[in-house]
């Protein structure tokens, strides 16, 4: 029962990564093959088999369905200035960032349904809550995707999220129609969620209180990017996203007050089930924190966990198990099978379930203290135990850390010692507090508290992440590898006997390919306009003025902290309008030609140099007579392919439109000639 998921997801990952619908149908009928063999195959594992072919079909079509269920407009060009009217659907402030947003529906002039989010400068003005009618000037675009192959894909979130454009208003926010008097309860909820989060910002203030409201409502707008990074890099991060820790806290606080309060009546504990009441009443705050939250990865996890829980105890049975985790994993991927490939997901289950197989496992049990042991001695168990979680949910998290950021704190066990506790009998305690007595104003001196202990917790992560060494850093891993080491880990976890250790095949075949993955040597964005060359473990850009999203995303894939211009290599030559390079890779050079601004170069001088070059890189569309040997990647190229990574040894290319395929969100449809392209090299 425990391999349920496993196999769903197995079958959810299969339509994420194969990019035609003619291959996803390939891949259920697969399924349903390996269960009909199963059946009818003797002396084979029957049930098993059948199982888990039904399963991965399952998967397969949960997910192509979940994206046609969700499908919404999305608008098919850019629109640098448009004058609209739309409904708020939400208000997001994001004060560390100086910013708000804005979820807009019914909008004027564009296609029914459409869903935009738009950036506005400072505060939402006054009257500007959900459900009010207003009217702006907006640059609108489509969300866009990676500016890497395997980055992060802004266009696949948006597009389970219903959003089909993003901008920034180009003029002031005015209120054409306030919002109903009597407004439905999902935009009277949110607005409660905002009013909440609001008053958390503004009654910590600073940065203090953008982690206040984060922690309670979900909403990380007011954390600043210095705190992220440090939280981040002191592998203190997983304290900001609401999970099992938080759930833990506050329905095990509501569980133990409430048992408590009622043991307190004579009448009451005799007479009625006081452990059933307590258990209803966590559950009922942990629903309603989970929703609070905004229902997030994680919190929903946590929430679904802690269900069964007390659904264990009430019953009197052994609540924390592999199966419970199990249940909460298959739910969520049944509900919303996207979240597989998000981090926040396989961050939250992988550290749970390396926990829990740490304390099912034959050794642990064998280890623990009984109730018979002496005061000390459970005390020295408890530590070791808190030190073995520690170590467990770390081995457990760098890969996936490592995958999706390229980097991860290396004292997280030891900050994790401190913050933990710190944050279960300190912080959330205080959240508490400030959250009630601040329904009647009297939350000023919890608040004045919650401050200093906040600042202390940032204080702890930015100390830990400072230290000598503190962050690790690897160039972007291939897909291959992680897939090879998760299940792996997989195994390893859920196997309690001596199949197990056939885990540490793929875990040293996963964590090799991890470990000695090559960075690209160039990286091409969507629109040609940015280019990297990384040579010697730095990042060359084309433009001096790269933005730090950019920037830091092409550092990142390439195992480097910073960047520099393209320039600075030996073998480079710049111009205001084109830069020339000679890039070695194995026994050859490669020349590489980019344009950098928008000036028409001489024919004269330009295609003597195209037919000199191996690849050509440019922002616009280049004639006909600028041939380079081998890539031409300009505008009209890049508009197919989408951005590009490319490994010169070999040669390889990686690209967004290979990747996307005829996925709903894909934005690029890659022509077969294209496809030649990057196949094909010539001699």
């Amino acid at each position: 029962m425990l391999f349920v998921p496993v196999a769903l997801g197995l079958g959810i990952a299969a339509w994420f990564a194969l990019p035609t619908p003619r291959e996803w149908v390939a891949a259920m009928l697969l399924g349903g093959a390996l269960a009909a063999f199963g059946l009818l195959a003797n002396g084979l594992p029957r049930i098993a088999l059948a199982a888990v072919g039904l399963l991965f079909a399952l998967g397969v079509g949960t997910a192509w369905l979940r994206a046609e269920q969700v499908r919404a407009p999305v608008i098919e060009r850019s629109w640098r200035a448009l004058t609209i009217e739309a409904t708020v659907d939400a208000v997001e402030p994001r004060p560390a960032e100086s910013r708000t947003r804005l979820r807009l529906s019914n909008i004027s002039g564009l296609p029914p349904g459409l869903i935009a989010r738009v950036g506005i400068r400072g505060n939402a003005p006054e009257g500007v809550v959900p459900g009010t009618r207003v009217a702006l000037r907006a640059s609108l675009s489509p969300p866009l995707g990676p500016n890497i192959p395997g980055g992060y894909h802004f266009a696949r979130r948006a597009w389970f999220d219903g959003i089909g454009a993003v901008g920034y208003a180009l003029s002031d926010v005015t209120v054409v129609a306030p919002a109903p008097s009597r407004p439905g309860f999902i935009r009277r909820f949110e607005a409660f969620r905002s009013a909440l989060t609001k008053r958390l910002q503004d009654g910590v203030g600073g940065r203090e209180g953008g982690l206040a409201a984060a922690l309670v409502t979900g909403d990380r707008g007011g954390i600043p990017d210095d705190v992220t990074e440090a939280m981040r890099d002191s592998g203190l991060a997983h304290l900001i996203s609401i999970s099992g820790l938080h759930i833990a806290v506050v329905v095990g606080g509501v569980l133990w007050g409430t048992r408590r309060l009622l043991a307190q009546s004579e009448r009451l504990a005799l007479g009625t089930d006081i452990k059933l009441i307590a258990a209803l009443a966590a559950a009922a705050a942990g629903i309603g924190y989970t929703l609070i939250a905004g229902a997030e990865v994680p919190t929903v996890r946590s929430c679904i966990a802690v269900l069964i829980v007390l659904v264990g105890l009430a019953l009197g049975r052994e609540a924390i198990s592999l199966r419970l985790v199990a249940a909460g994993a298959f739910f969520i991927l049944l509900v919303r099978p996207d979240f597989l490939l998000g981090p926040s997901f396989q961050l939250s289950f992988a550290a749970v379930t390396a926990i829990v197989a740490l304390y099912e496992s034959p050794l642990a049990r064998r280890f623990n203290a009984g109730k018979e042991a002496g005061r000390t001695a459970r005390m020295w168990h408890g530590i070791l135990a808190l030190l073995a979680t520690g170590i467990a949910a770390e081995f457990a998290l760098a890969p996936i850390a490592f995958f999706h950021f390229n980097q991860m704190g290396l004292y997280g066990v030891a900050a994790n010692l401190v913050a933990i506790p710190y944050t279960s009998f300190v912080i959330l305690p205080l959240l508490g507090l400030s959250v009630f007595l601040g329904a009647v104003g009297l939350a000023a001196p919890i608040d004045w508290l919650l401050g200093h202990a906040l600042h202390l917790l940032i204080r702890i992560a930015e100390i830990t992440g400072a230290m000598p060494g503190a962050v690790s850093r690897l160039p972007a891993a291939p897909d291959w590898a992680f897939a090879v080491l998760m299940l792996g880990g997989v195994w390893f976890c859920l196997w309690q006997t001596r199949r197990r250790w056939l885990a540490l095949l793929p875990l040293a075949i996963g964590t090799v390919g991890m470990a000695t993955a090559q960075p690209p040597d160039l990286i091409v964005d969507g629109e040609g306009k940015h280019l990297a060359v990384i040579r010697d473990g730095k990042v060359a850009l084309l433009r001096t003025r790269a933005g730090d999203y950019v920037r830091s995303m092409w550092a990142d894939a390439a195992g480097e902290a910073a960047s520099s211009n393209l320039e600075t290599l030996p073998d480079a030559r710049c111009t205001t309008d084109a830069c020339t390079a000679r890039v070695m890779a194995g026994d050859r050079a490669w020349t590489l030609l980019a344009t950098r601004s928008g000036l028409l170069i001489d024919r004269a001088a330009f295609e003597p140099a195209c037919a000199a070059a191996d690849i050509v890189v440019s922002d616009r569309r280049l004639p006909y007579w600028c041939a380079p040997r081998w890539l031409k990647l300009d505008r009209a190229k890049l508009a197919e392919t989408g951005a590009l990574s490319i490994w010169l040894e070999g040669p390889r290319i990686r690209s967004v439109a290979a990747e996307d395929g005829a996925h709903p969100w894909a934005r690029h449809s890659l022509a077969p000639e294209s496809r030649s392209m990057l196949r094909h090299v010539p001699i």
